[in-house]
């Protein structure tokens, strides 16, 4: 059986983050000083990588460890040639 993630919002914070991380090592002119933006980007893709583990592991441990199989298998085709 397939079992999907839950959505979230950690691998957008963690591309802000790494953007603000881009912009304290290039950024000179803006608004604050650069490291500024490296620290905050830091913060934010530092968080939002340890929501991503800690929501992985969960949804880990939440999986059934066993499986019943809803139906029963599939008989194999045989693949045979056409008369020509």
């Amino acid at each position: 059986m397939v079992y999907t993630t839950r959505p979230s919002w950690a691998p957008a914070f963690l591309a802000f983050g790494a953007i603000g991380l881009i912009c304290g090592i290039y950024a000179s002119g803006f608004i604050f000083a650069p490291f500024v933006y490296a620290i905050v980007g830091a913060v934010f893709a530092l968080a939002a990588f340890r929501s991503l583990v800690r929501g992985s592991i969960r949804g880990y441990y939440a999986l059934p460890r066993r499986q019943k199989t809803p139906s029963a298998a599939l008989p194999v085709e045989q693949i045979t040639s056409l008369p020509r």
